[in-house]
């Protein structure tokens, strides 16, 4: 006999993947859109989304969260790569096919974050700053850390009306991005600092 529990929570679940999915539409296009316009595009009703998101912060916290989430899953798989420049490359190729950081860049400032979102976020720092040391013999001499930020959000910023393309464009300049931080000429100005960096979230 079917259980109807389990079938009530499957469906659950798959509201909610719906949900996030339109959410992350919607509010890459507009961050100022309603909580309406999601539930509208997810094709749910506004109860069902509110059941699971009590407002639109706690739906921006979440969709932020997944994506650091993913961040620190990209980076975790990539330290297992034993060459250097290999794991730090597909560390980076990996964030951007998740397209992680269009929603920080987007979202940032639009919502407080949890104590386990900044817990996770130090996290991620330190992750992403492992894999990045042990490539910098390979790496322009001035190059810092606080580079790869600036990288992320310049692949995050190419985007085109079709998905696919989006991504095929992001390779292509992700590949000249990383080819860029090998070259051996002196890189002008000087690093960003951690204010330029940070200044989305320091504004909320």
């Amino acid at each position: 006999m079917t259980n109807p529990t389990s079938g009530r929570a499957r469906q659950a679940a798959r509201n909610d993947v719906t949900i996030l999915a339109a959410a992350k539409e919607v509010f890459l296009a507009d961050k100022r859109a309603p909580v309406a316009a999601v539930a509208d595009r997810a094709g749910v009703g506004i109860s069902a989304l509110y059941r699971r998101y009590a407002g639109k912060e706690m739906l921006l916290r979440k969709l932020c969260h997944d994506g650091l989430l993913t961040f620190i899953e990209e980076a975790e798989r990539a330290a297992a790569t034993p060459d250097d420049w290999e794991a730090f490359a597909s560390f980076v190729q990996g964030v951007v096919e998740a397209d992680v950081h269009s929603l920080t860049v987007h979202l940032a400032g639009t919502f407080t974050p949890t104590d386990e979102m900044s817990a996770d976020a130090v996290r991620a720092d330190a992750l992403a700053t492992r894999l990045f040391e042990r490539a910098r013999p390979q790496m322009r001499a001035e190059a810092v850390p606080a580079d790869l930020t600036m990288l992320l959000e310049m692949c995050a910023a190419v985007r085109v009306p079709d998905p696919v393309r989006t991504t095929s464009l992001r390779r292509r300049y992700l590949a000249m991005l990383l080819d860029g931080l090998r070259a051996g000429a002196a890189l002008p100005g000087p690093a960003p600092t951690s204010i330029e960096i940070n200044w989305r979230w320091l504004s909320t």
